[in-house]
């Protein structure tokens, strides 16, 4: 069965086409042959777990998958390797905490501890891009995800959060993996 890359947004990203990278990311890898699945998500305020998770399920996020998730989408990405199964996980700009803001608590991602174990059993490859100087997202929480997880990890020192709408880096990152 072809592998699917499905691309989770980060939080309040809607429309998701008109946001960031993921319109631009969705493109190229469908130009390069490769299908890519990209969906407004429900609740995109919020990012609530309970709602988000079954929703990447719904688009295909089974053992032939690989999940791109951005900023809350990443901390969706890590729940859902949790207990399903994918083919890979691109995390970018991830965390491992609420740091702190409300408006992140309610999402329910770090209402327990992380299966960080179970998490890297489930994922054929983990990769995460880290921003040393991300403008939300302090770099130690991306190094704990790197450190507990075992992602291969990519460093910049860019101070956008990786909200860009073109990420060429990413792109040939993911197209060396759908290769392997």
């Amino acid at each position: 069965m072809a592998t699917s890359v499905i691309i989770v947004p980060g939080n309040g990203c809607t429309p998701v086409r008109a946001c960031n990278w993921y319109g631009w990311l969705h493109k190229k890898l469908q130009e390069a042959g490769h299908k890519a699945v990209l969906r407004d998500m429900p609740d995109p305020y919020e990012a609530k777990e309970k709602i988000w998770l079954p929703f990447m399920r719904e688009m295909g996020a089974d053992e032939n998958a690989v999940i791109v998730g951005h900023s809350s989408g990443a901390e969706a990405a890590m729940r859902l390797i949790e207990t399903d199964r994918v083919r890979g996980v691109c995390l970018v700009a991830a965390c491992h905490t609420d740091l702190g803001i409300a408006s992140e608590t309610v999402s329910g991602y770090y209402s327990r501890p992380w299966q960080w174990e179970r998490m890297r059993a489930n994922a054929g490859w983990v990769s995460q891009f880290l921003d040393e100087r991300d403008c939300f997202i302090p770099a130690e929480e991306g190094r704990h995800v790197a450190e507990s997880l075992g992602t291969e990890l990519i460093v910049a020192s860019r101070g956008d959060h990786f909200m860009v709408p073109e990420f060429p880096e990413l792109l040939d990152h993911l197209l060396g993996k759908l290769a392997a």
